[in-house]
This record gives structure tokens, sequence and C-alpha cells, in this order.
């Protein structure tokens, strides 16, 4: 069970991922109660001046860092603040701004997961001689007792899944994470929060991308690059001129609003030209594909997949699974036909397979014919 690295003897103790939140807290106190040896940490990805926020309604913030001390000292564990500033950039901001700067729509969320809370916060584990990373997201782990293959599965509240946004996990890191809250509804959770007098146990889930102040990505990209993105032509599929847009990064696909143009019908954002410098706006119904292609991709429950198989599958965080035929077309890559049409298959995003409540594994959208 236990990968190199690690030594049996360390088993029960725990680094604790605490954003300041409800959810990592009440994370730490079920493990404490569980017995474990807990270490709290709290990661610094930036600082807040450099992106001018003041903290609210964001994650990682100095109210935030302040929150996750204060519930460490209720439940008396020591708590830590790491800094993973210089990679949370590379890895996740300087991705964010690529991405939309080549017209394809990032998750950040799933970079940070990937390479700073299971990548940098589990090599931290392994220096401070812990066995475990724990976190407050609602998912859950079990081992198959027939292939030995640790499983990631639904959270109990499906409202609050999500194992979506944890598919990059690999066998030696679902080993050694565990998710307590993946058995608990929502409510049960501040409840816990507020019978332990924690400091957030009324605080407002975060709903935002963490370092983009306000929402506005567009406004984010160009202050941290320091650049200016020149407006283009909207064209409509033929190629037609229909007006100007404001540059490429202030776009993303299946969008209706903010185009500053009128139509006789409904326009929508179907494809991005970044080389061309060109938006290109069509009907609702050029929207919808029944295939793409997946690369950079990580299996779970299964090592390849022979053949076709059968799952159900989702290309963005809220929508619910669809069901679809996968196949491995190479070592690093998934074609997915679904059986049904799907609205604004997008590359950039993840596209997450399930077989009943247990993640296949996933990939990143990287074409949709046609398109």
């Amino acid at each position: 069970m236990y990968g190199d690295g690690f030594r049996t003897d360390e088993s029960r103790r725990a680094v604790i991922a605490m954003s300041g939140g409800v959810d990592s807290s009440v994370a730490a106190f079920l493990m404490k109660e569980a017995g474990y040896t807990c270490i709290g940490a709290t990661m610094k990805l930036f600082a807040n001046e450099e992106i001018g926020i003041s903290g609210e309604h964001t994650c990682c913030s100095l109210e935030d860092v302040e929150d996750a001390k204060n519930v460490a000292r209720t439940l008396g564990i020591p708590h830590y603040v790491f800094n993973f500033s210089e990679r949370f950039r590379t890895e996740v901001m300087e991705r964010f701004v690529r991405s939309y700067e080549n017209g394809v729509t990032p998750n950040p969320c799933i970079d940070c997961n990937r390479y700073l809370k299971f990548d940098q916060l589990f090599r931290r584990a392994r220096e401070i001689g812990c066995g475990f990373v724990v976190t407050g997201h609602y998912a859950w782990v079990e081992r198959d007792p027939d292939s030995g293959r640790f499983l990631l599965k639904k959270a109990l509240d499906a409202q609050k899944d999500q194992s979506y946004v944890l598919y990059s996990l690999n066998q030696e890191q679902l080993s050694h994470v565990q998710f307590p809250l993946g058995a608990l509804q929502k409510e049960q959770v501040r409840r816990i929060a507020a019978e332990q007098g924690f400091v957030n146990a009324g605080k407002h889930d975060s709903q935002d991308i963490c370092f983009v102040p306000g929402g506005s990505y567009a406004d984010f990209i160009r202050n941290f690059t320091g650049k200016e993105y020149p407006p283009g032509d909207f064209v409509d599929e033929d190629g037609n001129v229909l007006g100007r847009h404001k540059g490429v990064i202030h776009y993303t696909l299946g969008q209706r609003k903010g185009l500053g143009l009128s139509f006789p019908q409904p326009m929508y954002v179907t494809a991005i030209d970044p080389v061309r410098n060109t938006v290109t706006l069509g009907p609702h119904a050029s929207l919808f594909s029944r295939e793409l292609t997946a690369r950079d991709i990580n299996l779970i429950s299964v090592d390849h997949i022979d053949g076709e198989m059968r799952v159900k599958a989702k290309v963005r965080y809220r929508q619910q699974e669809q069901a679809a035929l996968v196949c491995q077309t190479d070592g690093d890559e998934l074609r997915i036909v679904f059986d049904e049409p799907q609205r604004a298959i997008t590359p950039g995003q993840a596209v997450v397979l399930y077989d009943g409540d247990t993640v296949v594994g996933g990939g990143r959208i990287a074409e949709v014919p046609g398109r």
C-alpha cells in the first residue's frame, strides 16, 4: 500500500491542506478525531497585492491564512504556511494566460490540484514524515479488492461532488490521500464546524478563480502580461466579416453575451483563431458535436482501455454525465463518441469518464472534429 518515499510507521501522520474554508477545517477535525497526528498546511500561492484583491470570496488570501491558523489553534494542531508561489505562477497562472492567448479555455483548479496540492504538497509531506495528504474535497477513495487499484469515487453529496477536478490523481497519489468529507452532506459539514466553534463555520464557499479579481479574465491577463491584445474581426462560418471584436482573450466557446453586435437571431462564439485574430459566430446548432479527442490522459480504475468501453462522460464540471463510447487510440490519447450531440465541447477543458460512481479517468480536450 505504501509507495516509494513513505514508511509504514508514518501512516498515522497526515498533512491537512487548510485553505481557511469550512470544508478543509472540518476535514482536519475528522482526521484528528480518527486518531491521526495532524499538521495543518496552507499554501501561499500569490500575494494579494500582486493581483489587486482584498481576499473576500477567494481562497489563499491573507484572511484565509488567519482563519486556517485560528482553526488549527482550536484543534490544537501545528500549522505552517508553505510558499509555493513560484510553482503556482508557472503551472497555473501562466498556463491560464497561454490558454486564453491560444484560443482555448483552461481549468486552473484542475491544474492547481495536479501541480500544487497533489505534487508540491505531497513532496513536503514526505519531507516532514507524513503518510497522507488530506483535503476538504468532496470525493471518496477506496481500494478494489480484486485488482488492487485505488479507485476515485463520487461523493455522497451529489451537488458538491468534486471528483471531476480530481481525475488527474495517479495510483501513488490516491494511495496517500484521504477525503474525509466524501460521506457527508454539506449541511453536516457546516453543523460540525459550528459545533466545534470554528471561526469560519458560516464562511461562504469560494466561487471565483482565486487569482482573478472580480472574475474579469481579460483584465487579469492584461495586468499579468503587461500586453494589450489587438481587436480583430468577428466572422461568420463562411468567413464574412460581421464586425470587430475586442481581442481574443475576451471570448470563450459558446459565449453569447458581451459581443456588442445585434443579429436577427441569437449568435454564439463557435470558434476562436488567435493566428488570424478572428472570432467566429454562428447559430446555436453549430455548437453541438458528438466527438472529441482527449490527450494528457490519466486512467484510474484501469491501466488501459482495450477496445471500446461504455462510459458516462462530462465535459465540464457542472454538466450532467452523458452516455458515450470511449477507445484509447494510443498511450496518451482517447477518442470519445457521445450517444447524443453535446453543446460547446471546449478545447482546454477536461473530459472525465465514469462507470457508475467510479472515475474511470479523464484527459484534456484537444480536438473537436469539425471545429
